[in-house]
């Protein structure tokens, strides 16, 4: 199955194509370089408009007196109940000091003490003090600005903006080997073209769109997963939905990304408060606040369905130097009329991030062969059912310098795709807004059998309203219909309540569920179930 598509009318090629510009995409690319490959970085808006510029909590890195990779990894373990593969785990918290101290390198500035030492804070579920943060709320912003000023400076990284990847090109052998895109708006590269390589790399980030409110900008429409599901590959734990407790309320006509109100605020003291001022966090959790935001987002949507509540409150009036060190977070409540530091910032959960993807192995290989994926697209295994804070952006920084390693070793030479037959498919536009409704009302924070099969059923009618017209909008609309898909299924799948997977019907954990779900594509469109077991690690 493909996306309806014009035929390409431009080529490109090079060593490599690097799809995304987030620390994943951006990172892949730079440490491609050091061998000496020349990559087609591929982005869908400017190069800045992902999500690791929003990234308000930082780094966890194991690099502060007391800490060390294992307490990372034991933390690691917990928040993914029971679903991380350990290994990847062992991966990620032994070779992330190292590349956190590459992204210094690099150039990137992180908050220090006054005696010149990282500062480093705390966020829920780290037992130890091991995130590091730029500019107070800011260190997407910072990281993504050091990454992108080296990737400007390498005239053999070439960026080619407001492209949105349509699908794979495959040889004979079924190898990725290039991608058709479309190129949006002037340029030399106009309309749909396809680029050739040895290798591809998606590092698209997430796909928060598919819910009616969110933390993901706009541009966070799956792209990269949904391609990959129509090149064959597999996804999994895609049911497996972070949700943000702390994400400002706007009201409930507010639609899209909204501000996030991140998790370091309850690290440095903050309280969530009902309508009545009591701390209905206590008792919930021993760490209270601090709890996984999994255990956070759950906690307040009970409460708001047993009060009948819109939202709950955070407190942070007695946090001193609240300005200093969350000045993002201090403009963006006053942009909306609240003053944080004199009254209660009103918040409710919001999608966040998506711990599943396309799933790899621990050089981010996928089961199709020249084709690889990074950072939020991709299901390396070491979130589990339930990403420990902060550990994201490692994630991209670990995983993109494997990606890059394994690569250089395993460079086949250039290939030339093959015209396959298979049905090409494309949803109005318009349905969008219905898609994000019925997964916010029936897959979101609370779900249940009869949720998820109300929700399905709305999508199978979703699904009729196709689109002659190839555009931008239809195509993130196609995406997004086919991850609502996979989303659906692997929840009304796993019955049990697991890390961010909440079942009401199914309220515990079953140790018959220590497996992946991961779902899979074939050319006609069908969809197919398989699992992958689990050792228990944590």
């Amino acid at each position: 199955m493909k996306l309806l598509a014009p035929s390409p009318g431009w080529s490109a090629q090079a060593d490599v194509i690097v799809v995304g510009s987030g620390v994943a995409g951006l990172t892949t690319a730079l440490q491609i370089r050091t061998y000496g490959l020349s990559v087609l970085l591929v982005t869908k808006a400017s190069v800045d408009e992902g999500s690791t510029k929003w990234a308000q909590g930082g780094i966890a890195a194991a690099l502060g007196p007391g800490d060390s990779p294992d307490q990372h990894e034991k933390d690691t373990l917990v928040a993914g109940a029971g679903l991380c593969d350990l290994a990847a785990v062992k991966v990620l918290v032994s070779e992330g000091p190292e590349a956190v101290r590459r992204l210094i390198v690099r150039g990137a500035i992180f908050d220090k003490e006054a005696s010149g030492e990282i500062a480093l804070t705390r966020e829920g579920g780290h037992l130890r003090n091991r995130i590091l943060h730029a500019g107070g709320d800011a260190t997407g912003a910072e990281v993504s600005r050091a990454l992108l000023a080296a990737v400007r400076n390498d005239p053999e990284i070439e960026v080619v903006e407001n492209a949105l990847v349509l699908d794979a090109l495959k040889n004979n052998s079924g190898a990725v080997c290039g991608v058709t895109l479309h190129v949006i708006g002037a340029g030399t590269r106009d309309g749909v073209g396809q680029a050739m390589a040895r290798a591809v790399v998606l590092a698209t980030g997430g796909l928060g769109q598919v819910f009616a409110q969110t933390t993901n900008p706009s541009v966070s429409t799956g792209d990269g997963v949904a391609f990959a599901l129509r090149a064959g590959a597999h996804v999994a734990d895609v049911e497996f939905i972070q949700f943000h407790p702390t994400v400002l309320w706007l009201g409930n006509s507010s639609q899209g990304q909204q501000p996030l109100i991140s998790e370091a605020v309850r690290g440095e003291g903050a309280h969530l408060v009902d309508d009545n001022g009591v701390r209905f966090m206590v008792g919930v959790h021993p760490l209270a606040e601090l709890a996984p935001r999994d255990v956070v987002s759950k906690a307040i949507m009970r409460h708001m369905n047993e009060t009948g509540a819109e939202h709950v409150w955070l407190d942070v009036r007695n946090i001193d130097g609240f300005i200093e060190r969350f000045p993002t977070i201090y403009a963006s409540c006053l942009a909306h009329g609240i003053d944080p530091l004199a009254e209660l910032i009103p918040v409710a959960p919001a999608s966040h991030y998506a711990s599943g993807g396309v799933r790899v192995d621990l050089n981010g290989h996928t089961n199709v062969a020249g084709l690889y994926a990074c950072g939020e697209t991709a299901c390396s295994g070491v979130h589990g059912a339930n990403r420990l804070a902060s550990n994201s952006l490692l994630e991209g920084l670990v995983f993109s310098a494997r990606i890059a390693a394994d690569i250089a070793a395993n460079t086949p030479e250039f290939t030339e795709p093959v015209v396959v037959e298979e049905p090409a498919f494309l949803l109005d536009p318009k349905a969008r807004k219905d898609l994000q409704a019925s997964m916010s009302r029936g897959a979101g924070v609370l779900r249940s059998a009869s949720s998820l099969m109300a929700t399905q059923e709305e999508l199978i009618a979703i699904g009729a309203h196709l689109s002659s017209q190839p555009c931008v909008e239809a195509w993130e609309t196609t995406n997004l219909y086919q991850l609502a898909q996979a989303i659906v299924r692997s929840a009304l799948l796993r019955e049990e309540t697991r890390g961010s997977h909440w079942r009401e019907d199914f309220p515990q954990e079953s140790d018959k569920w220590l497996r992946r779900i991961l779902q899979q594509l074939d050319r006609q469109g069908n969809w197919s179930t398989d699992y992958q077991e689990v050792t228990v690690t944590g």
